[in-house]
């Protein structure tokens, strides 16, 4: 396979997985934003936290980290990108909620649009931070771990029974669910296959370098 990114230079590797992870943040943004009917793991962070008082930000992290212990015993490699996603994205969206540069929209075309274009962002952004193999984000982790024990079964079809169990969960603690949750739920499946398939990016094949490795590579013995 033809690696998206070469693996010379762990500072520049970094800086295109913290892009990645805003690029994926403002694409999880734009599906809150959209009005419509939340994305199933904004549904589960939304349900949670109108639950439990527990601010959006913290419920994905606090989430991030029961699922890296799930990637671990299926013997996946955490990076130094998996920890970033497990302390960013949460801190990224609150950020973006608070600073309300998009309004809800409005109506259900609009809304649509916008959910549509967050997805596609979440796509490439999952690209950008995936690629120079320093380790899935946990839910892009399990996926890829998922994805191995079924090697038959398309990468998009594993990504969306893990959103259709996060969505059941937020919804059966009260989530906002409608049309666009559906879309969402069988939107990022197929979205994320065709734009890893048009970079010519299989996520599978990845070979990820694991926190350790990484950290020594700064601080040699």
């Amino acid at each position: 396979m033809r690696m998206a990114f070469d693996a010379k230079g762990l500072p520049r590797r970094t800086s295109k997985v913290v892009f990645g992870l805003f690029l994926f943040s403002v694409g999880t943004y734009m599906t809150i934003q959209a009005n419509i009917g939340l994305a199933p793991w904004s549904a589960f962070s939304m349900g949670i936290s109108a639950a439990s008082g527990i601010s959006y930000g913290n419920v994905t992290t606090l989430a991030s980290l029961v699922i890296l212990v799930i990637d671990c015993f299926l013997g996946e490699k955490l990076g130094v990108g998996t920890i970033l996603d497990a302390l960013s994205i949460g801190v990224f969206v609150d950020l973006l909620l608070y600073a309300g540069l998009l309004p809800q929209c409005g109506g259900f075309a609009s809304g649509l649009f916008v959910l549509l274009l967050g997805q596609m962002l979440v796509s490439v952004g999952s690209y950008f931070y995936i690629a120079p193999g320093l380790g899935c984000g946990p839910r892009d982790l399990l996926m890829v771990a998922l994805g191995k024990r079924a090697p038959k079964t398309p990468i998009g079809v594993v990504r969306g029974l893990i959103e259709g169990t996060a969505l059941v969960i937020g919804w059966l603690f009260g989530a906002k669910a409608g049309i666009g949750t559906v879309v969402s739920v069988f939107g990022i499946g197929f979205i994320l296959e065709y734009t890893f398939k048009a970079l010519n990016f299989d996520v599978r094949a990845v070979e990820h370098e694991d926190a350790l490795t990484s950290l020594r590579k700064i601080w040699p013995r």
